[in-house]
């Protein structure tokens, strides 16, 4: 099973606090309305689409993960790209 992941946010459940962004500023961005959006590469567009995907560059995935983990608006979902199961955020097993 491949390790390649994605990254999406629930922008409804953002609660604008930011730690996504300390982990991997490469990987997330506040919008001008104060939620973070994940960014397809480091000098990459916002993507700012609802439940946009990015893939995580592989140098990244274990501070995407550890935002995932400690996001208290528990709404920043990591999925296997291989078959989406989630591995890091609310609906993980």
């Amino acid at each position: 099973m491949s390790d390649d992941v994605r990254v999406w946010i629930d922008q409804k459940l953002c609660t604008g606090d930011g730690l996504c962004i300390q982990y991997a500023p490469e990987v997330f961005e506040f919008g001008g309305d104060g939620l973070a959006y994940v960014k397809e590469h480091a000098d990459g567009e916002r993507l700012s689409e609802a439940g946009a995907r990015a893939d995580v560059p592989e140098a990244l995935r274990l501070e995407v993960i550890d935002a995932a983990d400690g996001c208290p608006g528990n709404c920043i979902h990591v999925v296997r790209r291989e078959d989406g199961a989630e591995i890091a955020g609310p609906d993980a097993n």
